[in-house]
């Protein structure tokens, strides 16, 4: 028998805050009590929150330890084994991580090949053997704008822990790439296009999109209930786009594009999720919509790291300050993509769940990680 007790803290319960003691015996959380006792070999958290641990729907950062400089390639167990470290340390205990499925191989320059069966492969053998610090769900990010989509879906099933499968559509001219110099910056900034080349990838894409993308689509909804995984849109624009999302039953959007996809998505009961950096930032990197204009139109649910796994708790908290509600600005990253990915024991300070915690203080307008516990052991 294990126990773990965190007291004299500030807990983040779903919709308040109080000061009183959480109790973790073997994984789970058996009380929680009210008042400032610390209680023999306790720890005491001097006051600081302590708040349910923060669940990631959709990260990039993998790919950032698999290829730290362009054209390195990682040691891949290496790699996977940083990264869930460096989420453990900033109080992630739960990730999706995003694999891309949907290739394209005939691309002379911008090649984007295949890779998530594999590295999936690896992420969940070190899971097996206990090398992992946090638990670990694959999100497949199905790439309909691609040539080899449905060979890749083909190669999962019911048993890789696929809890999400979300519709990307990077066809040139719209959604995230409405604005092609946008596309022009990102594509030959990163594989060094020149301009008769990014144009001529531009024609390609527009022709593989129009031959195959309605195809691509239907056959990653069927195989997200192949999986048993939760759908998510992507990008989503118009109203339209998030009315075709809905009938491919959409349980959430990811960085919805407009003020209008964002209301699109409140009207059809589609939860929005933003990114933490968008938010920070003042804005989205790409010239879409800023994550705190829909926050600001309480059209804002859950949000992600996306790129910067450090930015998750900021950009709670920061929510909280916007909102006035520090247990609202939690729940966008710990009981809203819970719910949202189909989590029913874990994201929030209750008795019975996960006993999945994290202990937080603030200097000045930062917040400064104290402690990281999964299951009531501490491993950050």
């Amino acid at each position: 028998m294990t126990q773990t007790i965190l007291a004299n803290a500030r807990l983040v319960l779903p919709d308040e805050v109080i000061h009183g003691a959480i109790h973790i015996q073997d994984g789970h959380i058996a009380a929680i009590d009210q008042g400032e006792v610390v209680p023999a070999g306790a720890v005491d958290c001097e006051g600081d929150l302590v708040m349910p641990g923060l669940i990631e729907l959709h990260t990039d950062n993998l790919e950032r330890h698999i290829e730290p400089r362009p054209r390195v390639n990682w040691p891949h167990a290496s790699a996977i084994i940083a990264h869930d470290a460096e989420l453990a340390s900033v109080g992630i205990t739960t990730v999706f991580d995003a694999l891309r499925v949907g290739s394209v191989v005939s691309a002379k320059k911008a090649n984007y090949g295949e890779y998530a069966r594999h590295l999936a492969d690896e992420i969940l053998d070190l899971r097996a053997k206990g090398a992992l610090r946090i638990s670990h769900f694959l999100h497949l990010r199905a790439e309909v704008c691609s040539e080899t989509l449905i060979d890749e879906l083909a190669k999962f099933g019911p048993a890789d822990r696929i809890g999400i499968v979300s519709l990307m559509d990077h066809t040139p001219g719209q959604r995230q790439f409405r604005d092609v110099t946008q596309l022009r910056a990102y594509v030959c900034g990163k594989h060094g296009l020149s301009e008769a080349e990014f144009e001529s990838h531009i024609a390609e894409q527009i022709e593989l999109s129009s031959r195959l993308g309605q195809l691509h689509e239907a056959a990653a909804v069927t195989e997200a209930r192949r999986f048993g995984a939760v759908l998510a849109s992507h990008d989503d624009t118009t109203a339209e786009q998030v009315a075709v999302s809905a009938l491919h039953g959409a349980h959430f959007a990811e960085f919805p594009t407009t003020v209008e996809a964002a209301q699109a998505c409140r009207d059809h009961g589609i939860k929005v999720m933003m990114g933490a950096p968008n938010l920070i930032r003042g804005g989205s990197h790409s010239g879409n919509i800023a994550a705190s204009t829909l926050a600001e139109a309480d059209l804002l649910d859950i949000v992600s790291s996306d790129y910067v796994p450090s930015a998750l708790l900021s950009a709670a908290l920061l929510l909280g300050d916007l909102w006035g509600d520090v247990a609202r600005g939690i729940r966008t990253v710990t009981a809203a993509p819970a719910a949202a990915a189909g989590l029913t024991d874990r994201g929030q300070l209750q008795i019975g769940a996960r006993g999945d915690v994290v202990r937080v203080t603030r200097v000045g307008g930062a917040a400064a990680l104290r402690g990281t516990w999964v299951q009531g052991r501490r491993v950050g």
